[in-house]
């Protein structure tokens, strides 16, 4: 791929997705955009990129924003994410919420809904706890493809043996044929929208959790400030916030803190959320 044309893709999937590419990753785009070059009937790749520096419609520049988008995810990815919220987060926010029973949680970045799955189970698991409270789990992407099979609720083999313990698996699936399909209970407690983590989070209203997790690995310097501070707008004083292992808030915004001891959690930097989880 020439040069010039791998800096005019890298600078459309930036301003569209916030996806950086660096030149190593031509590899990437090239494997990515190749099927779509395909499923367009077109000859190649530069027939695309051509199209694209034409002023292409706006469909495709979501196609090959899309096809570049990672999709990895895993039911209880990493565990400690999961095991902090079941001991800590949880207990913090039925003590917290006791007055409005209402708690909203947000997966941005959700794929294919391994990951609000995951949090809609653990919360089951304690219905009678739960009993009469309003929960919402929202999940959130920017790929609309990944976000139907989410609503569908169906896994093959090979995916719900990826961090699903077999309790589980057998109490909250229904296998038909080759694909596990989730209980209606289970799918039925997450809603699934598309949305951008570049445009204004005001129309998502507020959380008391938020989980974005392995997403701002992907994102330069400002592009990670400018989410976290939006975030910050929508999280309550004593929320919590969940990244992934290899992302942290340190020298990127003044908003959050970690909580010390606990990789991967923080809280906003003005709230009291430390004190309710608590560690001890």
């Amino acid at each position: 791929m020439k040069t010039s044309d791998f800096e005019f893709l890298a600078n459309l999937l930036k301003n569209k997705s916030g996806l950086m590419l660096t030149p190593d990753k031509v590899y990437l785009l090239e494997s990515r955009l190749t099927p779509l070059v395909r499923r367009r009937g077109m000859d190649t790749l530069e027939a695309l990129i051509q199209k694209l520096r034409l002023g292409a419609e706006q469909d495709l520049i979501k196609e090959v924003t899309e096809a570049m988008t990672t999709n990895e995810s895993f039911f209880f990815r990493d565990n400690t994410p999961f095991d902090l919220f079941k001991k800590h987060v949880m207990p913090a926010m039925h003590k917290a919420r006791g007055t409005t029973r209402k708690l909203r949680i947000w997966c941005a970045a959700a794929s294919t809904g391994q990951e609000p799955y995951s949090l809609a189970m653990l919360l089951k698991e304690n219905a009678a706890k739960w009993a009469g409270w309003n929960i919402e789990i929202i999940g959130t992407d920017i790929c609309t493809q990944v976000l139907e099979k989410a609503r569908l609720g169906e896994y093959s083999q090979f995916e719900v043996q990826r961090g699903l313990p077999i309790t589980l698996l057998m109490k909250y699936f229904k296998q038909d044929g080759d694909v596990w399909r989730i209980t209606d209970d289970i799918r039925e407690m997450v809603t699934y929208r598309p949305f951008n983590l570049l445009d204004n989070f005001a129309a998502l209203g507020s959380f008391d959790v938020i989980y974005c997790r392995n997403v701002l690995i992907y994102f330069d310097q400002p592009t990670k400030s400018a989410v976290l501070d939006r975030m910050s707008k929508v999280l309550a004083n004593d929320g919590t916030l969940f990244l992934g292992a290899a992302e942290t808030v340190l020298g990127i915004t003044e908003a959050f803190r970690p909580v010390r001891g606990q990789r991967g959690l923080y809280v906003p930097s003005a709230g009291s959320a430390e004190e309710l989880l608590n560690f001890g």
